[in-house]
């Protein structure tokens, strides 16, 4: 079995390992920084600690307004190279444990292209997928969630900042 925490940007569900995860925080004051890049939402003051704010939505393209019960996801400083990082979801909706036999891994040639950060893709059990009306994740509809890979795309973003 494999916990992940599951959160949703946009229309659709995503996961994470949730080793990665340190703690998830309501939304809170975040002060913007002058001539960031478009996807670091800013710094917030976290018990003490300045802590980065990136928002996932923008950093991985997705289009659409931000969800109305936002969270961030504060990350263990090894998944953030050392530094203090939050990422802004949508929502977050559960901490899940998955079977092995539910993931459909991606293999390198197909992730290596639009889907390189995308590990798996975590197919919903039966029970699982039958939501009561108004559940954020019965009105996907799909059972399918994407399993990305935050490491990757954190490490790729401090490869990109370094060129």
């Amino acid at each position: 079995m494999i916990d992940v925490v599951e959160f949703g940007l946009g229309q659709e569900l995503y996961a994470m390992d949730i080793q990665l995860a340190r703690e998830i925080v309501e939304m809170m004051p975040i002060t913007h920084i002058p001539r960031a890049q478009d996807y670091i939402a800013g710094i917030m003051n976290l018990r003490g600690e300045i802590t980065t704010v990136v928002d996932l939505k923008r950093l991985i393209l997705i289009p659409g307004e931000p969800g109305g019960n936002q969270k961030i996801i504060v990350l263990v400083a090894e998944a953030a190279g050392g530094s203090n990082l939050g990422i802004i979801v949508d929502d977050v909706h559960s901490v899940i444990q998955v079977a092995e036999e539910d993931i459909e891994l991606m293999d390198e040639g197909i992730s290596s292209g639009v889907h390189a950060f995308v590990k798996g893709i975590i197919k919903l059990a039966k029970d699982e997928d039958d939501r009561k009306p108004g559940d954020a994740r019965s009105q996907q509809g799909t059972g399918l969630i994407l399993w990305i890979d935050i490491k990757r795309i954190l490490d790729d973003l401090v490869q990109k900042s370094q060129v």
